[in-house]
């Protein structure tokens, strides 16, 4: 094979794949008219265009705007886990477990931080999310005048679970359709102890004692479920 000349040169008469232009196409002016017309059309066509930031948009459940920790009867759900910034890809999220022997919960996060310049809004740390304590909310105006106002500490993450009940309540159902419509979480699930929650409680116990308590816990009956 020669390369000293291509086999189909488009720029040809040869080339059997190429169309043959009229005079008026030759022209160029015909297309150049129809583009104007069609720019002078929609001149006057209505427009749907936000006049931002007096109208802003609503978005739905369904979007996906900025990580919010969720506030529970004054308290964050989260238990500092870890779970969310492992899977965040971007490493933006950080946090200190901590310890309270006064808290149902025993681990919370001394601190919480969120680098809005690394988010990608992918909702990672929602999926892992054991205990439903981060969610994507519906904010997406998001302003700061530094890199220290882009990070984002626990008290301005919590926002109250009523302010978030579409989130919740789309989660809820997404969540059963993921998963075969047997998702129903309990508010006793929210309460990650290692301690025995019965009255019983004997620090004597040996392994398989400890093994058929933990048996008989999960077999009893939640007393309530989780409500929004």
């Amino acid at each position: 094979m020669s390369l000293d000349k291509p086999a189909a040169n488009a720029l040809s008469e040869d080339f059997k794949r190429e169309r043959k232009l009229s005079f008026l196409e030759n022209l160029y002016l015909p297309e150049i008219f129809k583009g104007l017309w069609y720019s002078f059309k929609q001149m006057f066509a209505p427009t749907f265009t936000m006049k931002y930031p007096e109208e802003k948009w609503d978005p739905p459940s369904i979007f996906r705007g900025r990580p919010v920790l969720v506030e529970d009867n004054g308290k964050e759900r989260c238990v500092a886990c870890g779970l969310c910034a492992r899977a965040c890809p971007p490493l933006a999220i950080s946090m200190q477990a901590n310890e309270d022997e006064e808290d149902p919960k025993e681990r919370y996060p001394d601190f919480f931080e969120i680098n809005m310049l690394r988010c990608i809004y992918c909702g990672y740390c929602e999926e892992v999310c054991p205990e439903e304590a981060i969610v994507m909310s519906q904010d997406y105006d998001i302003v700061f005048e530094s890199r220290e106002e882009a990070v984002y500490d626990k008290e301005r993450l919590l926002v109250p679970k009523e302010d978030l009940k579409d989130r919740l309540d789309f989660l809820r159902e997404y969540k059963n359709r993921q998963f075969g419509q047997f998702w129903d979480f309990q508010e006793e699930n929210n309460i990650h102890s290692v301690r025995d929650r019965d009255t019983d409680w004997n620090t004597g116990l040996s392994l398989v004692d400890m093994l058929e308590q933990q048996k008989k816990n999960d077999a009893t009956k939640a007393s309530s479920h989780w409500s929004v």
